[in-house]
C-alpha cells in the first residue's frame, strides 16, 4: 500500500540519495529540514558534504515545479516541501518536523510515517500518534551468518567470498570454486606470531595480495589492528606496496579537525594513539628484545617520519586516487555506508583495503550494529571472491582485560 514518508535531517545526512530509495511512495520534507541542511552545508567534513549533496538532489527534482506542487520521483512517487505556516517557529527543528508529520496525517494520505535515525524523534512522534521508523534501506544482519571458520564436520556457507577450513591440524584456504590450498601454520610476521586459529586465518588473508578487501570484526583485544599493521609492514618490506596508510574515524567522522590546535598530526594524535601503541609493539617485539636483535626501525615515529606509514584523516581522502597502498581503517563500525563507499572508491590499482572494528561498539550518533558502514560492506561484498570476512572471538590481551571485556 502506498505511503507518505516524512523525512528528517538525520536521514538525509546519513544517505543524501535517500529520495531515490522509497519506490513509488510519496515523500515530504519539512521546511525545518531544509533550514537545518542549509546550516550544516558549510565546511569540509562529511556532514557538510552530505548536506550539500542532499540539497542539490532536492533542488534537481524541484526545478521547474511550481510553488507547493509535487515533483515526480524516479520510482513513481512524489516529493514536496511542506511549509505549514501554522507550525510555531518557536519550536525546535525536531518538534517542527514532528508537527509536520502530525498535520500530514489524515490529509488524504493512505498512511503517514515519519522516518528518522534519531531515537528521541521517533519516540516523540509515536507519542503524538504518528507512526515512526528508522531508515531501513542499508540495515543488514548478514554479518551474523558469516565470518566463521569451517571445521571438519561443517559445510561451507553459501556465500561466494573466500573461506578457511580446518581439517585435523591442517588449515586450508577455500576458494569460491571449492579448491583447497594449504596454509602455513605458526608463521611469524614482523615479529608477531598469531596466537590462535582465528589469527592464523586473518593473517593469511592479510598477506594475500589477491584478496583486495579484508573485513575483521571482534571485541577489543582480538588482534585485528595489530595483525593488519604487522602484515602491512611485512608486505611493504617485500616491495608489494609503496606505502601503508592508516586511519580511524574521529567520532563522529563528520567533525572537522579544524577546531583543534596544531598540525594535522597533532590533531589526530588523541584518536590515533591506539595505532601508535600497536606500531610500538611491532618495532619492539619481545622476541627481538630477548634475542638482542636490532629492528631496522628505531621506533614508530621513524616509520611515520620516513613516510613508511602515513596517518591520514578520513575526511581528506575524498577526491584522491590511492594506488599501491596498504590501507587500514580502524574502528570502521563508526563509519556510515556512504563513508565506506567513499574510501573504497579511492582505492587505485594494487591497493589492499582492510577494515577492522567491533560491531557491538558503535559510537557514532544514528548508527547501530546493523546500519554502520562496516556491516554494510560485509553484506555487499560477501559474494565477491576477492573479499574475506572473519569475526574474531578469542581475546589475546591480559587475563584481566579479557575478563573485563567479557563481564563488564
Amino acid at each position: 500500500m502506498k505511503k507518505t514518508y516524512v523525512l528528517d535531517t538525520s536521514v538525509l545526512i546519513h544517505d543524501p540519495l535517500v529520495l531515490e530509495k522509497f519506490d513509488d511512495n510519496d515523500l515530504v520534507i519539512p521546511i525545518a529540514v531544509i533550514e537545518e541542511l542549509d546550516g550544516l552545508k558549510r565546511g569540509q567534513g562529511e556532514v557538510p558534504h552530505s548536506a550539500r549533496k542532499a540539497l542539490k538532489l532536492i533542488d534537481s527534482y524541484l526545478a521547474g515545479v511550481g510553488a507547493g506542487r509535487r515533483a515526480a520521483l524516479p520510482g513513481g512517487g512524489s516529493l514536496r516541501i511542506e511549509l505549514l505556516e501554522k507550525i510555531h517557529n518557536g519550536l525546535s527543528a525536531d518538534d517542527r518536523v514532528i508537527e509536520t508529520a502530525v498535520m500530514s496525517t489524515g490529509n488524504g494520505s493512505p498512511r503517514t510515517v515519519l522516518v528518522s535515525k534519531d531515537t528521541a524523534v521517533r519516540i516523540k512522534s509515536i507519542s503524538r500518534g504518528v507512526e515512526a521508523e528508522d531508515y531501513k534501506h542499508d540495515k543488514t544482519s548478514l554479518f551474523q551468518d558469516y565470518g566463521k571458520i569451517i571445521y571438519d564436520t561443517e559445510e561451507a556457507s553459501g556465500n561466494g567470498s573466500l573461506k578457511y577450513a580446518l581439517s585435523g591440524k591442517r588449515l586450508y584456504r577455500v576458494s569460491v570454486n571449492g579448491e583447497h590450498a594449504e596454509v602455513p601454520r605458526k608463521r611469524e610476521v614482523a615479529g608477531i606470531n598469531p596466537k590462535n586459529i582465528e589469527q592464523e586465518c586473518a593473517l593469511d588473508a592479510l598477506l594475500a595480495p589477491e584478496i583486495e578487501v579484508v573485513a575483521l570484526t571482534g571485541k577489543a583485544g582480538t588482534g585485528k589492528t595489530l595483525l593488519a599493521l604487522a602484515a602491512a609492514l611485512h608486505l611493504y618490506e617485500k616491495g608489494l606496496y609503496e606505502q601503508i596508510m592508516v586511519s580511524r574515524p574521529v567520532v563522529p567522522m563528520g567533525n572537522d579537525l579544524g577546531f583543534l590546535p596544531g598540525e594535522v598530526e597533532d590533531k589526530l594524535r588523541p584518536w590515533m594513539q591506539p595505532i601508535f601503541d600497536n606500531l610500538e609493539l611491532i618495532v619492539n617485539t619481545p622476541k627481538e628484545v630477548k634475542d638482542n636483535r636490532a629492528n631496522r626501525y628505531k621506533n614508530y615515529n621513524y616509520l611515520i617520519e620516513t613516510g613508511v606509514v602515513q596517518i591520514e584523516p578520513l575526511t581528506y581522502i575524498r577526491g584522491r586516487s590511492l594506488p599501491r597502498r596498504f590501507l587500514i581503517i580502524d574502528e570502521a563500525q563508526n563509519l556510515r555506508p556512504l563513508d565506506v563507499k567513499t574510501i573504497l572508491t579511492r582505492a587505485g590499482e594494487n591497493t589492499k583495503v582492510v577494515l577492522a572494528g567491533d560491531l557491538d561498539q558503535v559510537d557514532t550518533p544514528y548508527l547501530d550494529s546493523q546500519s554502520n558502514g562496516l556491516a554494510y560492506l560485509i553484506s555487499r561484498f560477501i559474494n565477491e571472491e576477492s573479499f574475506f570476512y572473519l569475526n574474531l572471538t578469542k581475546g589475546v590481551r591480559s587475563a584481566l582485560a579479557e575478563k573485563a571485556a567479557r563481564l563488564l
